[in-house]
C-alpha cells in the first residue's frame, strides 16, 4: 500500500469514509498515529500525550501539544490534514510536559495558547519534581499561555463554540476541560483515564476528591452521544465515563473511611481497598500512595474528627 493509500485511510473519519472504530494509520512508528474522533476531529496518538486536533480549512485548534521530542512529528501530522498546519489556537489540559511540549513551536508561530492559571504559573518558573527529587526547569516565553482563566470562559472558533473550564484539582491543580459542544466532543485530559492506571500527582495539586468532583462534572457536560478524548487510551462515550465515576467515588468514600482510622497506604490495601473495583490496577500500591497523601494534604476539609 503506498504513502497516498494509508494517509487516505487514516482520514476517512474526517473525509466522511467508512472506518473501523479507533482505525490508526500505518505510518512508521516514529509518526504519531491518525485517529478519527468525528467529523471534523481526529486524535493523534503516539506523541506523550494524546492531541485532540479540530480541523478545518480556516485552521486548526488543538488540544494539548504532545512532548517536545514529537513536536517535528506533529508538525508533520498536522501539514497532512484540513488545515495544512495552520494551528491557530492551542489549548493545554494541564502542565505536564507530556501535555505542553509543542507549545514552543507553536508559540513561535503566534498560536494562542489558553490554558489554567496554574499551569501557566508552572510554565513560566522552575519546579520541583518529588518522585525525581530535581526541578523542572521553566519554558521559554513563547511556549506560555497567552490567554488565562480561573474559573471558566467561553470562546469561538468559526462558528462553532468552544467551551472550557477548571477541573479543580482532578489530576493537578491546573486541570481544564475543553467542550466543542456543537460537535458533542470532549477533551477531559488526564481527569479520566481508560486504560492507564489513574494518575493523582499528590505533589502537583491532584487527589481522589477533586477526581471525583471533576468527573461528575463531566458527566454533567455529556450525553449518550459525546465523544469523550483522554489524555492517554482509546476516545470513549459516557458510559465508560460513568464506569469510571462509579469507581473513582467507590474508592473515595473507602479511603476516606480508611484515612479516618488512620490507616497507611499499604493498611487500605491489605483492608480491602481495592476489592470488588471495576477495573484491575497495576500498580495498586502507587496509586493508594498517592491517593493517600492527597487526603492527608486535604485533611481540614474532610470531616472534624480527621487532624
Amino acid at each position: 500500500m503506498n504513502r497516498r493509500a494509508i494517509l487516505k485511510g487514516a482520514l476517512g473519519g474526517v473525509l466522511g469514509l467508512t472506518l473501523p472504530p479507533f482505525a490508526r494509520s500505518a505510518f512508521s512508528q516514529e509518526s504519531p498515529a491518525v485517529v478519527p474522533v468525528s467529523d471534523g476531529f481526529v486524535m493523534l496518538t503516539g506523541a506523550g500525550g494524546n492531541i485532540l486536533v479540530r480541523t478545518a480549512s480556516t485552521g486548526q485548534v488543538l488540544v494539548d501539544s504532545g512532548a517536545a521530542a514529537f513536536t517535528d512529528a506533529v508538525l508533520a501530522r498536522l501539514r497532512e490534514l484540513p488545515g495544512a498546519g495552520h494551528v491557530t489556537t492551542v489549548f493545554n489540559t494541564h502542565w505536564h510536559r507530556e501535555q505542553v511540549g509543542g507549545n514552543l513551536a507553536f508559540g513561535r508561530s503566534e498560536a494562542t495558547i489558553i490554558a489554567h492559571e496554574k499551569t501557566r504559573a508552572h510554565l513560566a518558573t522552575d519546579y520541583y519534581l518529588f518522585d525525581e527529587d530535581r526541578y523542572e526547569k521553566a519554558l521559554p516565553a513563547p511556549a506560555h499561555p497567552t490567554v488565562i482563566f480561573f474559573t471558566g470562559d467561553q470562546t469561538l472558533a468559526g462558528k462553532e463554540r468552544i467551551e472550557y473550564g477548571h477541573l479543580l484539582e482532578a489530576h493537578t491543580d491546573g486541570d481544564i476541560y475543553v467542550f466543542f459542544r456543537d460537535a458533542n466532543v470532549l477533551a477531559a485530559g488526564d481527569a479520566i483515564s481508560p486504560l492507564k492506571d489513574p494518575v493523582l500527582d499528590w505533589f502537583g495539586g491532584g487527589w481522589l476528591g477533586g477526581r471525583v468532583d471533576a468527573q461528575e462534572k463531566l458527566l454533567k457536560l455529556s450525553d449518550e452521544k459525546t465523544r469523550i478524548v483522554p489524555s492517554y487510551g482509546p476516545v470513549v462515550g459516557r458510559a465508560e465515563l460513568q464506569a469510571e465515576f462509579d469507581m473513582t467515588r467507590v474508592l473515595f468514600d473507602r479511603m476516606l473511611d480508611l484515612v479516618r482510622k488512620g490507616m497507611s497506604a499499604q493498611d487500605m490495601l491489605d483492608a480491602g481497598l481495592m476489592k470488588d473495583l471495576s477495573r484491575t490496577f497495576r500498580d495498586p500500591f502507587r496509586f493508594a500512595y498517592d491517593a493517600y497523601k492527597g487526603y492527608w494534604a486535604h485533611h481540614n476539609s474532610l470531616a472534624p474528627d480527621v487532624l
